[in-house]
């Protein structure tokens, strides 16, 4: 601190302690997926009862009041076979964490709108059982799916941080969890070149949020900024998703899925926008318009001949509908509000979550002041 040796003492003092006050700066909560401004929007639209939200609201407590009949299935040891080794072992023993998961942060978004004690407790019922419970996870896809499905139990948790009911020493015990599991199989996989770095960065980025991790948000905002345009090719197809032959499509989904998703929780977090990333006409717009019409016209798909694809509009509904209703209010792009419109209000409850309640919870990156 020589710079400082010609001022008072007690003005050095000021100093310090405004930069490590600056430094040390909690962030705001809540973050991430849901701030404060978004809650705050849908709880308006609710009130005035504006559709599509009241519908999709109502869509969202279906599910909460279905999750207060669950009891939780928390397990010692997540472990996940490969999927295409063990299919169906592999589906069932995810099951655990997903339905948990998915109970929980249904849970914790009905308390957040409603403000019933009874959705909150539930939330923090299944967070704790999984803080206490689970101790690691193992096999080939445990770090995948974990980081894939436990971003369930990171926005719950992100959402009933402030709920007095949820104490200390269980926040203790969850926090210690999304270090020694969560973390640890995010940061394992957040490195690669595929859909399973963009997950794990999601759930690394979600994670930071419930911890005060400012420090590690700009390492991940770092980690996509630069292999982004490895990941998208000129022409707007992900390059290491189209290998996947016939669920190439699908695939290229599962990548943007998370990747727009963590650009959006770093917006919330930093004002840092990496939607708008641009090299020689590559983006993530350039993907997502690549993705949308070749969904629709499979049979143009020069990567592999009868692609999957996502059309069908099923009961846990249906991707990319979800992806497209969250970027629609980012890129404001007609075409994507109009493949979504006649689905609405679109839920997606599949395995995977990122974007699961996309109609009833919009982005906006005008903190909702422009919002329709």
């Amino acid at each position: 601190m020589n710079h400082f040796r010609h001022l008072p003492r007690i003005t050095v003092l000021l100093v310090c302690c405004v930069m490590f006050s600056t430094q040390s700066r909690a962030l705001d909560h809540p973050a991430g997926m849901h701030p404060q401004a978004q809650l705050d929007f849908v709880k308006q639209q609710i009130k005035t009862k504006k559709q599509p939200y009241l519908n999709a609201f109502n869509q969202l407590m279906v599910r909460a009041d279905s999750a207060l009949l669950i009891n939780q299935h928390a397990i010692e040891d997540f472990a996940i076979p490969g999927f295409y080794v063990k299919k169906e072992e592999h589906r069932q023993r995810s099951l655990a964490l997903q339905v948990d998961g998915f109970s929980a942060y249904s849970c914790a978004l009905a308390w957040q709108l409603t403000g019933k004690s009874k959705y909150a407790d539930k939330s923090i019922y299944f967070l704790n059982a999984w803080a206490s419970i689970n101790k690691k996870y193992s096999e080939n896809d445990g770090p995948l799916v974990m980081s894939y499905s436990g971003t369930t139990m990171l926005m719950a948790a992100e959402l009933m941080r402030n709920y007095k009911k949820w104490t200390p020493s269980q926040q203790h015990v969850f926090a210690g969890w999304v270090r020694n599991v969560v973390n640890k199989a995010s940061h394992k996989i957040r490195d690669g070149k595929n859909n399973w770095a963009d997950w794990g960065r999601l759930s690394s980025l979600l994670a930071d949020c419930y911890l005060d991790d400012k420090a590690d948000i700009q390492t991940v905002s770092s980690m996509i900024k630069a292999d982004l345009f490895n990941k998208i090719a000129p022409d707007g197809h992900m390059v290491e998703e189209v290998k996947r032959e016939g669920n190439s499509i699908w695939y290229t989904y599962f990548s943007l899925a998370p990747l727009t998703a963590s650009c959006w929780v770093i917006y919330n977090t930093t004002g840092e926008n990496l939607f708008k990333l641009e090299q020689g006409g590559t983006s993530i717009k350039k993907a997502l318009d690549y993705l949308l019409y070749y969904n629709a016209h499979p049979d143009e798909w020069t990567w592999f001949k009868n692609p999957a694809t996502g059309n069908v509009n099923t009961a846990v509904g249906f991707w990319p509908a979800n992806l497209m209703e969250a970027m629609r209010n980012v890129y404001h792009d007609d075409k994507y509000d109009a493949y979504v419109a006649p689905y609405r209000p679109i839920m997606y409850t599949r395995h995977d979550y990122a974007w699961t309640y996309p109609t009833l919870f919009p982005l906006s990156l005008d903190n909702y002041k422009d919002q329709k």
